[in-house]
């Protein structure tokens, strides 16, 4: 089995180093390269003011955040969700800084200890579309994704989207995944059963009509005739 989870998150600013924080994370689980529903979606209070221009990206103000639980109370959720999977991100270093800050501040010590590893999908898009923009916006017109809906940034939204970039960019790997499932179960059992023993079958073999016969054989002097008596089925008639 192949649990991918895509994740997403906003925060004040762009700089944990400097402090900033996660205000929202999303996720969204793929199995077997079929999402299954089961999402994970928080928003955070950061205990600090949001970044002006973190705010015009996201639309998270500090109003909106101040009710909502504290990362601390929601760490371990997050780690158990993710625990294990192999997990996409648009951009992976940025969430990953951001990721690791705050189970740093619990000592949970880093994201990727808690995971199977971890791909980026801008990576992968810089590598398939060299030269051309890969944000999550241009991939979505590109892959002819629905994106209509997107006016601001929201983790669990683009989390959406990026599953379905990604699964799009991968296409190819669901030829894989049936030959994969094939194998598994009754594994070569499966493959025994699905073929078919002809032998066992009374087939009949049926000869032209009279009437077929005559319209084939007249077919064919006319083939020897525009080939000057040199038609290569007249020569093999005498052989099979």
């Amino acid at each position: 089995m192949t649990r991918q989870i895509f994740l997403d998150t906003e925060t004040t600013g762009l700089s944990p180093e400097s402090g900033d924080r996660i205000i929202e994370i999303g996720c969204v689980e793929m199995v077997n390269r079929r999402l299954t529903g089961r999402h994970l979606h928080h928003y955070f209070n950061p205990e600090r003011p949001n970044h002006e221009d973190a705010v015009r990206i996201h639309g998270l103000t500090d109003e909106f955040l101040a009710d909502k639980p504290l990362f601390a109370s929601l760490a371990d959720e997050i780690v158990e969700y993710c625990r294990g999977a192999e997990v996409i991100i648009h951009n992976a270093s940025f969430d990953i800084g951001f990721l690791d800050a705050e189970l740093k501040r619990l000592g949970k010590g880093k994201f990727r200890d808690h995971v199977a590893g971890v791909i980026d999908s801008l990576v992968m898009a810089r590598e398939m579309f060299p030269g051309k923009s890969n944000s999550l916006d241009a991939l979505c017109r590109r892959l002819e994704v629905d994106n209509t809906h997107r006016t601001l940034h929201g983790a669990l939204m683009d989390a959406e989207l990026l599953a379905e970039v990604y699964i799009n960019m991968t296409r190819g790997q669901d030829a894989l995944l049936m030959d994969a499932d094939a194998g598994e179960g009754d594994g070569v059992g499966a493959l025994e059963a699905a073929a078919i023993d002809f032998s066992a079958f009374d087939l009949p073999v049926l000869g032209p009509s009279a009437e077929e016969a005559e319209a084939f054989e007249k077919a064919l002097q006319d083939l020897d005739k525009a080939a000057g008596g040199q038609a290569v089925w007249r020569k093999l008639e005498g052989v099979v």
